[in-house]
């Protein structure tokens, strides 16, 4: 049996550990994804995504490498490990994220869906299966997503400004009250005194930021930051040039907006399943 490594250093990123050890693994038996999958019985490209980082597989999975390679525990404990990570994102995100626990402000436009800090556990989990995770791996997406919510609640909170899309509220959740529950919950932290929610209304017509959901930071030393992304993408921006010309088109898009008191009564009108007609 191969010498047992300590799961130190390197575990301090569990995902990619996790990967690691697994290429080092089937290197060192001499065997290929697909030999691995005669042997086991799961599809080859489950293992060739498990090697490169992309998914952790389930219990089973796992518990059947660690029989064939025979490392009892060895890579259950480091999947483990990985799962609980709650930093499984990619480079650029995970330095974002970082970056926004230190923000002493934070300046948000959503064009597609509602905003991570402003989801509820139900919208989260609708929008993270659409994604493609499943089981454990969800789970844990999802409590790494509602963690980052703490940020609002501290006695210290940064202000927060969100302007959303009219788009986002008009494609609402497959599940009416969950739906409902989610609408509820953005009119309950929009009325902390921190938090500026305000609606894009469709009547404003074309903008210049409109295929594009955008963050903000203020860091602590006065530098602002910009993240922008897609369902494909992320891209920190840290070139002052660039995130003073996006500044900008923010501040274009916030003149656009609805007022916060405006933006309430037009969730309220969605609550109430009345017409909401939003100035012109």
């Amino acid at each position: 049996m191969p010498n047992r490594r300590a799961v130190t250093g390197r575990s301090r990123e569990p995902r990619r550990r996790f990967a690691q050890e697994l290429r080092q693994l089937r290197s060192s038996h001499k065997v290929t994804l697909r030999q691995l999958s005669d042997r086991l019985g799961w599809d080859y490209s489950l293992f060739a995504k498990m090697e490169k980082g992309e998914t952790l597989g389930g219990p089973e999975v796992v518990e059947a490498l660690d029989a064939f390679y025979g490392t009892p525990g060895l890579l259950l404990a480091l999947w483990e490990l990985a799962l609980s990570d709650k930093t499984q994102f990619k480079e650029q995100y995970r330095r974002y994220m970082q970056l926004e626990a230190e923000a002493v402000s934070l300046w948000h436009y959503a064009v597609s869906v509602l905003p991570g800090l402003l989801q509820t556990r139900e919208y989260a989990r609708e929008l993270l299966s659409l994604g493609g995770w499943t089981g454990s791996e969800l789970e844990a997406q999802i409590d790494a997503r509602l963690s980052r919510r703490a940020i609002l609640a501290e006695p210290d909170a940064p202000p927060f400004r969100a302007i959303i899309s009219e788009a986002v509220f008009r494609t609402p959740m497959a599940n009416a009250q969950e739906w409902h529950a989610q609408l509820c919950h953005l009119l309950e932290v929009g009325s902390q005194s921190n938090v500026t929610v305000q609606v894009l209304p469709f009547s404003a017509g074309l903008y210049r930021l409109a295929s594009t959901d955008i963050w903000f930071l203020r860091l602590p030393e006065g530098k602002t930051i910009a993240y922008a992304e897609n369902e494909a993408r992320g891209e920190l921006i840290e070139q002052s040039e660039t995130v003073e010309s996006l500044q900008r088109r923010y501040d274009a898009v916030r003149d656009q907006a609805l007022s916060p008191g405006d933006s309430r009564k037009f969730i309220q009108c969605l609550l109430e399943e009345t017409p909401c007609i939003t100035p012109t």
